[in-house]
């Protein structure tokens, strides 16, 4: 603890143990999204005071390298000068009006012309706002019921999409999740990644991961996508891709850039807020315009085109161009290289696959040394005590991973050689306590 820093609010004491337990009086699991909890890794999560650029900092004055990015939410890193000018602006005129503004229409634009499937556009509050929004549009527009996901895939916290699959069989009807009644799931199909399914006409749409960022990041096999697409257009039902990932992540236009292939509708998040909460749901503009008004699937909400995550939005749009894209690229190849460096050097069993901007990591010895998972049932034979040791020696060495096995590292603009290079070092030694560790048992 640092006694010279500044008093926190309330008088709050700096002590990540201290407030957390706090918290837990009063909030559940000390946590307000559940994969903020350590429960997975073990111990007590550090409490963050602030960040800046590549680094976040606990409220005992600790600096981390930041890998978590707010899962993604941040690119340009934090409190970028561009994105805080942006919404200290908006926040001068207000900030919710209840109202149609400029900068929705503005960030609507932004999206459609970066995003050619996107012929409409309609904002939100959130990613899992947007795949319930797009449940509920695919079948208003369809006039069916089925819906297909993948086994390992994650669509957020949606009751239709949230249903499990087992043994990468197709399951039909299980939910995922204690709540989720088993009629909200009965017509939810959970098919196994990277194999094309045979569609009937009771399917209303498939919902994919173009890239499956939530088991670590699974990329899609060839001739997948497109194979999907095609299968979609035999029956009639909508490819939708949520992208609430690795929309304006992996390239100006997305994953559908990257790989070539057009969705029927497309969810967002995370970038296109700049760091605020904001969803979003496009596509083709027959199927748009079945939200209410002009059509019978009702959508509404009071802070959707929030004005300040829209100023935020455009600001972070406005710095993502061709060149940053290409940089990003570049940086998380160097962190994959790095981080599989650091593993090997030290006898650690680790494999960092990197898909365009985006790392994963899986540890043990589940999958031959360098090849990467294809679907769910690989991804789960990461080693999770391995990582638990490993997440634990990073976070000693001052850098912050997600504290679950199956999520993705995020490099943004902020991460520069000099902080790779320093993340590089730090997980030599980070490598070498967890095989040890590891060894000892």
């Amino acid at each position: 603890m640092n006694p010279s820093l500044p008093a926190l609010p309330g008088n709050l004491p700096r002590s990540n143990a201290e407030l957390f337990a706090r918290s837990c009086a009063v909030i559940p699991g000390g946590v307000n999204s559940s994969i903020r909890a350590f429960k997975a890794v073990g111990g007590t999560p550090y409490i963050v005071e602030r960040a800046d650029g590549p680094y976040v900092f606990d409220v005992e004055g600790t600096r981390y390298f930041d890998l978590v990015q707010s899962y993604g939410a941040i690119i340009l890193g934090h409190a970028h000068p561009v994105v805080t000018a942006a919404i200290t602006a908006a926040a001068a005129g207000g900030t919710s009006y209840g109202a149609p503004t400029p900068g929705e229409l503005l960030l609507a634009e932004e999206i459609s012309s970066r995003v050619p499937s996107c012929e409409r556009v309609r904002l939100m509050n959130s990613g899992t706002e947007a795949t319930s929004t797009a449940v509920r549009l695919a079948r208003g527009f369809t006039g069916r019921d089925r819906i297909v996901i993948f086994h390992g895939n994650f669509h957020g916290a949606t009751d239709a999409l949230l249903a499990a699959g087992g043994s990468g069989v197709a399951t039909l009807g299980l939910p995922g999740t204690a709540g989720v009644p088993a009629s909200a799931v009965a017509n939810t199909l959970v098919v196994p990644y990277n194999v094309v399914p045979r569609l009937d006409d009771q399917v209303a749409a498939v919902f994919v991961e173009p890239v499956a960022a939530n088991m670590g990041v699974v990329a899609p096999a060839a001739g997948f996508l497109e194979g999907l697409r095609a299968e979609c257009d035999r029956v009639g039902a909508l490819l939708v891709f949520d992208e609430v990932i690795t929309g304006f992540r992996l390239a100006t236009g997305g994953a559908q850039e990257q790989f070539g292939v057009r969705a029927d509708l497309t969810t967002f998040g995370k970038v296109i807020g700049g760091g605020l909460p904001i969803g979003c749901v496009g596509g083709r503009r027959d199927i748009m315009e079945t939200l209410s008004p002009l059509g019978p699937v009702f959508h509404a909400g009071t802070l959707a085109g929030n004005p300040l995550a829209t100023a935020a939005g455009r600001a972070a749009l406005g710095e993502l161009t061709p060149d940053a894209y290409q940089l990003l690229r570049t940086r998380a190849a160097r962190l994959g290289e790095l981080l599989t460096a650091a593993c090997a050097a030290a006898g650690l069993p680790a494999t960092f696959p990197v898909v365009g901007t985006l790392v994963g990591m899986y540890f043990g010895r589940g999958l031959a040394a360098g090849v990467a998972p294809t679907d769910f049932a690989e991804a789960k034979t990461t080693d999770e005590a391995l990582y638990r040791v490993f997440f634990h020696a990073m976070l000693a060495e001052g850098v912050a991973l997600a504290p679950g096995a199956y999520e993705a590292l995020f490099v943004g603009l902020g991460h520069t050689d000099e902080v790779l290079a320093a993340i590089g070092a730090a997980a030599g030694r980070a490598a070498q306590v967890a095989a040890a560790a590891h060894a000892a048992g």
